[in-house]
């Protein structure tokens, strides 16, 4: 469709799951993408090939967020990528997707200190100090979207570290909404519910049939499913939303 054709964007996480399928996307649009890795750079450079045989543009990018000196490192990076690529180091579109998460949660009583801190620095810090380093970069009508969850709206005990900081995330939104709104550039919450992110447990037919029964459409979503709400936010036809939550659960929360 190329209706963001000659942008650029940052998706962390977008070696897998959301983050590859918003990355495909928004190259499928014309966008060039800095694919971000922690740790499999052969992950990362799949996703590179699937964008590159549709005619897209990408590169891989890696840092380890949550760690000393992460957000400076992915930006060298993600600055050298655009540089070589575009002459310029604007950023139009940032996506901070990636997250620490444990897939079948941590019961309350047995989250430990480092737990703590790790899931807060992937989920929460790192996406702040993100956005802040990327605001340089981002001219005007850029476009910030924030990967939640459902689960910030759900009483699930074992996922309570992970909800807290997502709703850390959400709070982001909202606050960073307000303080970009003169520079023309939108800042969103996209949520999504049971999504088929390749993990094994979605494999296991009874396990997968639960969480079909969570969503009003019967069914777990496929990673596209949010990688097209990814992708209208970051568009300029969402110029008229910002600070917004987009539930893109499924109808999940309907109760």
């Amino acid at each position: 469709m190329d209706r963001m054709n000659g942008k650029t964007a940052l998706v962390t996480g977008s070696s897998r799951g959301i983050g590859r399928a918003t990355a495909v996307k928004l190259a499928n649009e014309g966008v060039l993408v800095a694919v971000h890795y922690a740790e499999s750079r052969d992950a990362a450079e799949e996703t590179v090939t699937l964008i590159e045989k549709n005619g897209g543009r990408a590169f891989a990018v890696q840092a380890r967020l949550g760690t000393p000196g992460d957000v400076g490192e992915l930006f060298l990076g993600v600055e050298r990528g655009l540089r070589d690529r575009t002459g310029s180091p604007t950023l139009d579109i940032l996506v901070n997707n990636a997250a620490e998460v444990a897939p079948r949660g941590i019961a309350p009583e047995d989250v430990t200190p480092e737990q703590f801190d790790r899931s807060f620095a992937v989920n929460a810090k790192a996406p702040f100090f993100l956005v802040q380093r990327a605001l340089p970069l981002l001219p005007e009508g850029g476009r910030i979207v924030n990967i939640s969850s459902g689960m910030t709206r759900l009483a699930v005990p074992r996922q309570m570290l992970y909800a807290m900081t997502k709703g850390a995330l959400e709070q982001l939104t909202l606050h960073f909404a307000r303080h970009l709104a003169p520079r023309g550039i939108t800042v969103n919450t996209v949520a999504p519910g049971n999504t088929d992110n390749g993990n094994p447990v979605f494999r296991i037919p009874e396990v997968a049939e639960q969480l079909a029964q969570m969503s009003a459409f019967k069914r777990v979503a496929k990673t596209e499913d949010v990688a097209n709400v990814v992708a209208f936010l970051a568009s300029d036809e969402a110029a008229w939303i910002t600070g917004a939550y987009i539930d893109a659960t499924g109808g999940t929360l309907l109760g």
